[in-house]
């Protein structure tokens, strides 16, 4: 029985499961002069290029995204909390 191979691709995604150095793992989310999206070192997939100016602002709206959302569950946990207080209930 033949060995299954450990990167490639399939339908187009690359995948790759060989064992990663620590060489390879830096390599691979700095590389100049490519485009935003590169291989994984490890896994299925793409993975951002650090070395884009583009990846940094992905990053930056993402972050921003996430401490927009905390905001938010943070202002409708102290209003729930503020609101907590007797209710009256009428039963027919």
């Amino acid at each position: 029985m033949a060995d299954k191979p450990q990167s490639g691709t399939l339908f187009g995604i690359p995948y790759n499961f060989e064992r990663p150095s620590a060489g390879r793992l830096l390599s691979s989310y700095w590389q100049p002069g490519k485009g935003m999206l590169v291989e994984k070192p490890f896994g299925i997939g793409y993975t951002l290029n650090l070395a884009s100016w583009r990846s940094w602002v992905v990053l930056l709206v993402a972050g921003g995204l996430l401490w927009n959302e905390r905001q938010k569950r943070e202002e409708k946990e102290m209003e729930d909390e503020a609101d907590e207080g007797p209710v009256e209930v009428i039963v027919d």
